[in-house]
């Protein structure tokens, strides 16, 4: 089985002669008629982004991710640094490097936007040269956005302070994070995010759209409870919802309202319902079918039911990581 960092794109190149390599690339690429920046303008113009995969990435998810961060590329070109240790009993101790670049033609045809790579295998051993490696390989004027990725132990994330100090954004998954991830004592909790929360973008939106026709104080009076069920693959989805909806409710007032999450055993896999319970007859529930695309919104509100069908998606990852890093 071939090793993560065997398994991306690029071309092994030595440690010390990184940035040569990645000219040479580019001018090579060129000669051949290939893709290539004609000025500085078109590559790494934008941010820094370091993805680090974790331990407990296999090598089909870490392709998939890194397509994600290809993807991400063509919107916000960007110089990426790919993190790959490798466990304890590798027998590597040296740090090895690989390169990679890609272009393409952005939003008209004099618009072309590249994007570099720089992947790096390394051992624990290896691990008091990698911060100085890293800053190496960043482009020094350009912000930097840390995405660690399947990371097996919290605790050991204090060995990259340099990265999680020195970053805007932190992102992380909480659905397969380790579950002390989200009260773990981050350096800089502030900027951490969760694309959990991100990718919800779409739904939070449908959701606070629709109940903001209504008064708060419709929303809020006789209030008894607030649930979120979810189907087997959504249980985070249905956790970070369940909390979006107190904050949101929380600021129509203060009410006794009991949130709860419940799992559901009767909807498909990628599904997610709220109900709003209230004392005085009236009303609200919610149900969305990602798998299906299909929603609908059932409401007794003033005395009269209403019922409206509508969309449901989640952002695409490549989506919700500009929505995590930038807003």
């Amino acid at each position: 089985m071939p090793s993560i960092f065997n398994a991306l794109p690029g071309i092994e190149v030595p440690v010390s002669s990184i940035s040569k390599e990645l000219a040479k690339m580019w001018a090579e690429t060129a000669s051949s008629g290939g893709a290539a920046p004609s000025s500085d303008d078109a590559k790494a113009t934008q941010v820094n982004f370091v993805l680090h995969l974790g331990l407990n990435s296999e090598v089909d998810d870490a392709v998939t991710q890194f397509q994600t961060v290809v993807r991400f590329s063509h919107r916000y070109p960007c110089r990426v640094v790919v993190l790959c240790p490798l466990s304890e009993d590798e027998g590597v101790t040296e740090i090895r490097a690989k390169i990679y670049g890609e272009c393409h033609v952005g939003k008209s045809k004099g618009d072309t936007r590249c994007c570099e790579f720089v992947i790096l295998s390394y051992a624990r051993s290896a691990r008091a040269y990698l911060e100085n490696q890293v800053s190496i390989c960043l482009s020094t004027d350009l912000p930097i956005y840390y995405w660690a990725h399947r990371f097996a132990d919290t605790s050991r994330m204090a060995d990259y302070r340099y990265l999680l100090t020195r970053a805007r954004r932190v992102l992380i998954d909480s659905s397969i994070a380790p579950s002390d991830a989200l009260t773990y004592a981050w350096p800089r909790r502030e900027n951490l995010r969760d694309l959990v929360y991100a990718r919800l973008l779409p739904v939070r939106q449908s959701l606070g759209q629709f109940l903001s026709r209504y008064p708060t104080s419709t929303l809020r009076e006789g209030l008894l409870g607030v649930a979120v069920g979810y189907g087997a693959a959504f249980s985070a989805e249905g956790r970070v919802l369940l909390q979006w909806l107190r904050d949101r409710m929380g600021q129509c007032g203060e009410t006794n309202a009991v949130y709860s999450l419940v799992a559901s055993t009767v909807t498909s896999a990628e599904t997610l319902l709220v109900n709003f319970k209230y004392s005085d007859g009236k009303s609200f529930a919610w149900h969305g079918d990602v798998a299906s695309g299909a929603a609908v919104f059932t409401t007794v509100f003033d005395g009269g039911r209403t019922e409206l069908h509508a969309a449901v998606s989640l952002l695409a990852p490549e989506n919700a990581l500009s929505e995590a890093m930038f807003f």
